[in-house]
Parts: C-alpha cells; structure tokens; sequence
C-alpha cells in the first residue's frame, strides 16, 4: 500500500518574462485564462485529485499570488450589501474547502529543482506532488488525479509525459524508455532539454510530478546542471538507483500557458466550453473576416 498524496508544491517564483508587459507588476501567475488566474487553476486541479495542503515556492513583490486565496472582507461585505450572491460565491470560493495554503521564499532563481529543495521543510519525509501553474491541463479527469491514481500501482518518481516535436526537445526533459504498458512509460533515465539529435526519444516532461522524498535528499548536494541551474530532471536521474521512475501519458490537452499565445488558445477553448460561449466566439471571428 502507498501512502496518499496530501501535499502539493508550486514553484511560482519566476519572472514571466515571455508575458510582458503584462508581468511587469502582476506576478505571471495571475494572469487570466478566461474567467480565473493560473493559479486558481492549479490548486482546484490538485484539490480535485485530493490534495490538502499546497505550498507555493515565490519571490519577493509576488505577496499576491497568496492574498487571492485569502479572505477579502471590504469586498465581501460589498457584495452581499448589494445582493449579489453569486460574486459573493465566487470571491469567496478561490480556496477549494478543506485545502490549507502556505509560502516560502526561493531567494535565488537557481532552477525548478532548488525551488523545490525551498519547500523541503514543509513537505517533511512523505511523496508529494508538483505543479508548474503554466502547464494548464484540460481533462475530463484532471490530470494530477489521473496521475496520483497510477502512482498508487507503481510508487516510486512519476511526471506527466506528451510527446513533442523533434524540434522541440530542447525544451523539455526527455524520457530514456525502456518499456511501456498503456498510458505509463518506464525510463531509466532523463535528459534536460537535450538537441534534437541527442535526444533519447520524444517523450517530454511537461509540469506535473509526483515525488518521493529521496528527490529531496537528491537535491541537498546542490549539483548544477543544464544552464547551470539546479536542475529537477538530475535529481530524479539521481535517484533512479533506488527508485523507479514513470512517466504517465494523459489524458487531456497540455497548454503552454507561460506565453500570450498559450493564455489566449486556453481563454478561447476554455470560454468554447460554457453554454452558447462556442457560438459566440464563432460569430465574433466570422464576423470580422
């Protein structure tokens, strides 16, 4: 039996340089795909999937990424003096029920794999999940629930995996396969964003893990990798002696939402999706041809 995922980390610490002006004050996490924040996405996605506790890893001038999921009395009290209840609903319900929240600092923008070394503390010696708020996932089933579920059959590391083009494997960590069966891929190792020639397969890590805590203890040496950076993907390479690693094909759609083009193909698909929104969205394009 596998002990449950209670705990997520989200590394929301980093610039959004790919969205500015946008991100210049307002933290990249908070920006909008159709009618909420990134990173409301996130947390509803992993407290669907039962998670109790999430820890966002930030940087200073980024306070507000934790104050959207606190209390606003001033709002609330406007809003129900006026009767709307609905807006209240809403304001009110950016923290899903049950779910605790907290913070910690990343003081240096070392790489993903020292933001998750920040939360080290609070995640204490049990497996946990980690989320990169960018990679939005459309899923009947949400995608950490999907993978928190194959992980109680095989413990040990496991990332969401899609396949990219050639062309794009510098971008991601790439999987070594050495076996599949159904949608989980067995890797006895991972590349971090290698050529397209030197890359072992196309088989990419996009922004969900679920970890166990030996990662942790892998990333206290400290080790740079690619860009010199400390690296998540080395970790887990590190790892691998001792603790057996997968990869989880998905069912969904990833967006790649850390660019203006991601967050516009992820308003409209997410807008197509409410009730008379797909016709609207039809007309509008049409209309302007």
């Amino acid at each position: 039996m596998h002990r449950d995922i209670r705990k997520v980390v989200l590394p929301v610490a980093g610039l959004g340089t790919r969205c500015l002006p946008a991100t210049k004050v307002l933290p990249k996490e908070m920006l909008p795909a159709w009618d909420r924040p990134l990173i409301q996405y996130a947390v509803e996605e992993a407290a669907a999937a039962g998670i109790r506790e999430v820890i966002l890893v930030t940087a200073p001038g980024k306070e507000m990424l934790e104050q959207h999921f606190r209390p606003a009395p001033a709002l609330e009290a406007s809003l129900a003096a006026r009767g709307k209840h609905d807006l209240l609903a809403q304001a009110r319900g950016t923290l899903p029920a049950g779910v605790g929240i907290a913070s910690v600092l990343q003081p240096e923008a070392l790489g993903l794999g020292h933001a998750v070394w920040c939360a080290r503390e609070l995640v204490g010696n049990e497996p946990f999940a980690v989320m990169l708020p960018d990679d939005l996932v459309l899923a009947d089933t949400p995608c950490l629930a999907q993978m928190i579920s194959a992980w109680r059959e095989t413990g040990g590391n496991m990332a969401a995996v899609e396949e990219v083009p050639a062309a794009d494997t510098a971008r991601y960590g790439i999987l070594r396969v050495t076996g599949e069966r159904g949608p989980l891929v067995a890797a006895d190792s991972l590349v971090e964003k290698p050529a397209p020639q030197d890359a072992p397969s196309r088989l990419a890590i996009i922004g969900r893990y679920i970890l166990e805590p030996s990662v942790l203890r892998a990333l206290d040496a400290g080790k740079r990798g690619a860009g010199g950076e400390i690296q998540l993907t080395d970790a887990l390479v590190d790892s691998m002696a001792t603790t057996p690693f997968h990869g989880l094909r998905f069912a969904g759609r990833r967006i790649d939402c850390g660019s203006a083009a991601g967050l516009l193909e992820a308003s409209v698909r997410i807008a197509a999706r409410q009730p008379g929104m797909g016709e609207k969205i039809h007309a509008w394009l049409s209309r302007d041809r």
